[in-house]
């Protein structure tokens, strides 16, 4: 599933191209919105919060998408060849110049801007919300801290206690605390983990390439994560990894046992 900093990084791309432009026509390839046209709108920009995408138009109207595990947003030259098949295309908008495809998006709604609140208002705070403050670090520090019993790794995902974090991070922020993701958060500094969230997603913000370790090369970018092969990127020990949550929220999860101190499932 994509991260937040991808779903920021993708807001971004879609406003450079769009904004300030006239849609000219609309295709939506979605039971909800099938008859929905909005050529003659303008593009006024995009929003992101955590993994959630909004975007707007004139007449105070918002779309909303998520990427789910497998959506994402492409730009293309209009008339330009998809580079991807077109019957994932879920959602077009083009203008005079330009052609945005929605693949394999989910959770398309069509909104009144002012009301998009309803559908991220239960999220915690926005690790890349340019807003940041000082109180968004309180909050989300003060949810974490409250269900001391859950699984870090758990809460992590937890997009109530803050919104951005996906596997990867979950994996990696684990690592560099010294924790395995199976240790109660009771065991953890709220406010370091939460600090520590958020200069990992500011880092990777304006990169595809996301990289935890400050290294950019390829098989150097994370500690842990997907590296049961290449092993442990600190000590190189052997990399673990097993299930981590029930049912389809089960995520594969890597640790290294000689780097991270806490429980973990039996081999």
């Amino acid at each position: 599933m994509p991260e937040g900093d991808t779903v920021f990084l993708t807001g971004k791309k879609l406003e450079r191209a769009l904004a300030g432009q006239r849609l000219t026509r609309t295709d939506f390839r979605h039971p909800a919105l099938a008859t929905t046209d909005l050529s003659g709108h303008d593009v006024l920009g995009v929003r992101t919060v955590g993994k959630h995408l909004f975007l707007r138009f004139s007449g105070e109207l918002s779309l909303h998408s998520h990427l789910k595990m497998d959506g994402s947003w492409r730009v293309f030259a209009r008339g330009a060849r998809w580079n991807m098949p077109a019957h994932h295309a879920r959602v077009v908008l083009t203008t005079e110049t330009t052609e945005a495809v929605g693949f394999r998006v989910h959770d398309l709604v069509l909104l009144p801007t002012d009301e998009e609140r309803r559908l991220v208002g239960h999220l915690g705070p926005d690790l890349l919300d340019p807003e940041w403050t000082d109180e968004h670090a309180a909050i989300a520090a003060r949810t974490l801290a409250s269900r001391p019993e859950l699984e870090l790794g758990l809460a992590l995902l937890d997009q109530r206690v803050m919104a951005g974090v996906g596997n990867l991070y979950k994996c990696e922020i684990c690592f560099l605390l010294g924790v395995t993701p199976w240790t109660p958060v009771s065991e953890v500094d709220p406010a370091e983990t939460v600090a520590l969230a958020r200069k990992l997603l500011r880092a990777n913000a304006w990169r595809y390439d996301q990289s935890t370790t400050g290294e950019t090369a390829r098989g150097r970018r994370n500690w842990v994560y997907e590296r049961t092969r290449q092993g442990c990127f600190r000590c190189g020990g052997r990399v673990r990894v097993a299930t981590q949550g029930a049912g389809v929220q089960g995520r594969p999860t890597w640790y290294c046992p000689n780097c991270q101190r806490g429980p973990a499932p039996a081999r």
